[in-house]
């Protein structure tokens, strides 16, 4: 099966719960995992920057990569985050990091760097030399502060044998309607944009890399199977009912808004590490006011 395929669908961006005392609450990731699972989701994403990656420790990643790998226990494809603005230190990463059951690496664009696309297409280029899997561009200039141009991506999947797919997060419905018109066959283009998936995978998008889906997958992977399927009005009545949660879930920070979900539906703890904080006690009631009315 091919990556296309098997990345086909929704891809859980699974968050990082903390304890009280700021651990890693691992028997609440276990309860997010299975929770996404059985709820029909095509595959989780560990590592992701949902899951808090930069204030997260070397010796943190590794137990997550590994912890991961166990609970989902080959059920579903595992994607590994591996980003970050040091290329040589990502090479270092990628040869030492447990990915031999990874069915890919997600590497989001150098930030704060602002490298120009020449840069990019090199800093990528560094990656997938050095990866042992397939790696997936990731473009989030809301994040980074330098986007990934239509141009970049193109030629870095033309170019790059080890580059198999684009996370698109630019919000950008005409950058992504070029690279879609223009990319070769096979490669992957997922969504990362939940409130705009829908329209997207209209336009030809493979799927999603879902923040919602932690605390809502039932509802947010039968929308993208059903978007897949192009039954878009139906698709339409689920997005709707969701259009407010994806409101709440980015008005302040991600993954605040998420870890308020998950806290209030009773699988983690309401717990981030700085310079996250919790949702404000406002938000958090709209929170509790739009569950109840589910």
């Amino acid at each position: 099966m091919s990556l296309q395929q098997q990345l086909r669908g929704t891809g859980v961006a699974l968050v990082t719960p903390f304890s009280h005392d700021g651990a890693i609450d691992f028997d609440a990731l276990k309860r997010v995992i299975e929770h996404v699972i059985t709820n029909g989701c095509e595959y989780v994403v560990t590592l992701g920057t949902t899951g808090e990656t930069p204030v997260l420790s070397r010796d943190e990643k590794l137990r997550l990569i590994e912890f991961t790998f166990e609970v989902v226990n080959n059920r579903v494809p595992v994607v590994v985050g591996v980003g970050g603005n040091f290329t040589g230190a990502l090479v270092k990463d990628l040869a030492s990091f447990p990915l031999q059951h990874a069915a890919a690496v997600l590497s989001a664009s150098p930030y704060y760097n602002k490298p120009s696309q020449e840069g990019i297409y090199q800093h990528y280029k560094a990656l997938a030399e050095a990866s042992p899997k397939p790696v997936l561009l990731y473009n989030v200039p809301g994040r980074t502060g330098r986007g990934i141009a239509p141009a970049t991506a193109l030629q870095l999947a033309h170019e790059v044998p080890n580059i198999a797919g684009i996370k698109e997060a630019s919000g950008d419905m005409v950058l992504c309607m070029q690279l879609l018109r223009q990319k070769p066959e096979g490669f992957l283009v997922v969504s990362g944009d939940d409130n705009l998936a829908m329209p997207q995978i209209a336009c030809g998008m493979d799927g999603v890399i879902s923040v919602v889906a932690n605390c809502f997958p039932r509802a947010f992977s039968d929308l993208v199977r059903l978007s897949l399927d192009y039954r878009l009005r139906e698709a339409k009545q689920l997005n709707d009912v969701l259009l407010e949660a994806y409101d709440l879930l980015f008005c302040e920070n991600n993954p605040a808004g998420v870890k308020a979900f998950l806290a209030e539906m009773g699988l983690i703890q309401n717990h981030l590490r700085l310079p996250l904080v919790p949702l404000s006690e406002a938000v958090h009631a709209k929170v509790k006011a739009y569950l109840a009315a589910q």
